[in-house]
């Protein structure tokens, strides 16, 4: 049997992990730039929302990738046991925890030759890359051979798609997400930009004047990309989707009963869950982003 490890960005809640025995390396979040604090174990995310919203636009908090030595220590009590591991992070995109869950990597298989330890740039993050997490389990829990369980999950990672928007544009402009001419362009006009993130990569997917507006152009393109993968002869009970929300659980349980009234007979809608977006995103996205993740299962 193996081990599922997984960098925070994966944004699964607590008692899931812990269900479905994934280990959680955690990113760091501050909001000084200086004092970091592990998020969910040492910043509860719901205290970490709430900073923000009391201080949006005043106080931008910054996160941090884990260690070398973060994840080094995660691996070694699995390889001292025998026991195999598969690593999944953050796109390399948006962040450095990959190479350091390598170079952890590295250094461990120096002591200890013999230790299976596969790290993969998952090419997603937050909601996406938690579905892939369960993926992952879901394929140990299935008895699927180390191997193939690897070979399984690089064959659907370029399948997954985000689909979201966020309350403002601010947070994207001082993360240097987007160019200075857009966003401010955007703060003028008060427009509401949509986002798709796929392959590791975020691509700006239109532009609306009203949150409204914005979330129903996010339903657009989530039916839009469904009906090209029908189209390719795809099957969509072949494909699992989740709704990932920041800090408005209320306005997130209105957006996905309208997504099981619009998808129903097309997705498998009473299987969607909510998820709420961690701090390792939401330092970009600001406390309002909301959408959907997209992907095929293993």
């Amino acid at each position: 049997m193996y081990q599922i490890i997984s960098d925070g960005s994966c944004d699964l809640p607590p008692e899931l992990v812990k269900e479905k025995n994934i280990e959680v390396v955690p990113f760091y979040v501050s909001f000084d730039g200086q004092t970091f604090y592990k998020e969910i174990a040492e910043m509860p995310i719901r205290e970490f929302y709430e900073k923000m919203v009391e201080h949006e636009n005043v106080i931008f908090p910054k996160s941090s990738l884990p260690s070398i030595e973060d994840f080094r220590s995660s691996f070694e009590k699995y390889v001292k046991q025998g026991i195999s591991v598969i690593c999944i992070c953050i796109t390399t995109k948006f962040s450095g925890s990959y190479q350091s869950a390598m170079n952890a990597r590295n250094i461990l298989l120096e002591t200890f030759p013999e230790a299976q330890i596969t790290v993969i740039d998952s090419r997603i993050n937050t909601v996406l890359q938690g579905l892939y997490v369960l993926e992952a389990a879901k394929l140990r829990e299935q008895g699927v051979p180390y191997d193939q369980a690897v070979q399984r999950l690089l064959a659907i990672r370029d399948t997954g798609r985000i689909f979201f928007t966020v309350g403002n544009i601010d947070y994207l402009k001082h993360g240097g997400r987007i160019g200075r001419l857009s966003s401010l362009a955007a703060s003028l006009l008060h427009i509401r930009p949509l986002i798709t993130l796929k392959e590791g990569e975020i691509f700006p997917s239109g532009i609306t004047r009203s949150r409204r507006k914005s979330l129903e152009a996010v339903m657009n393109l989530l039916d839009s990309h469904i009906k090209d993968l029908q189209n390719q002869g795809e099957k969509m009970q072949d494909y699992i989707v989740a709704v990932g929300y920041g800090y408005d659980i209320s306005e997130a349980e209105t957006f996905l009963a309208e997504a099981k009234e619009r998808f129903r007979g097309v997705l498998d809608v009473d299987s969607i869950k909510l998820y709420q977006i961690g701090a390792t995103i939401s330092v970009h996205t600001g406390p309002y982003p909301l959408g959907f993740g997209f992907l095929k299962k293993a």
